[in-house]
């Protein structure tokens, strides 16, 4: 799936490297806007960032992050730059929206996916938490540390 691919490439051109586990991926059935579904579905694959990335730091994996979209020729850039919860999208070439979102407790999510394509049955990697039949229980808190990442000072 080239959601899948998109996420690969963000999470390995992070550098350090930073742990990761796999989100939830999400599906939504579109509507019409009357509550009348269209046969289509916005499908979205995601990665958690499991090593604790410190407010010093977040600035620097954003920009990496970034850089490495419009790398790979993203376009349609949106930054929130809210204090304690940044949040970047854009749109790659091929229509799959990218986003890296920092949440209230400081965890990072990389999102990619694609708005109103035709349904078809939703496949999760092996044991993704969260999902009926994973022997895998989701963490709601990155417990990894870096020494570069997690340092609360930046050199």
């Amino acid at each position: 799936m080239r959601a899948e691919e998109v996420l690969d490439g963000t999470m390995a051109a992070i550098r350090p490297p930073v742990g990761w586990s796999y989100g939830n991926p999400s599906d939504t059935a579109c509507s019409t806007g009357l509550n009348e579904p269209t046969g289509t579905t916005t499908v979205f694959r995601s990665r958690k960032i499991d090593t604790v990335v410190s407010g010093q730091r977040r600035d620097e994996l954003l920009k990496q992050v970034r850089e490495y979209w419009e790398q790979r020729g993203a376009r349609d850039f949106t930054v929130d730059s809210g204090e304690g919860m940044p949040r970047i999208r854009a749109r790659t070439a091929d229509g799959f929206a990218v986003i890296l979102q920092v949440g209230s407790i400081g965890n990072v999510f990389i999102e990619a996916g694609i708005s109103c394509v035709e349904d078809s049955e939703m496949t999760y990697p092996r044991d993704t938490p969260g999902v009926p039949g994973s022997s895998v229980k989701p963490e709601g808190l990155p417990r990894k540390y870096s020494a570069h990442w997690s340092e609360t000072a930046p050199h």
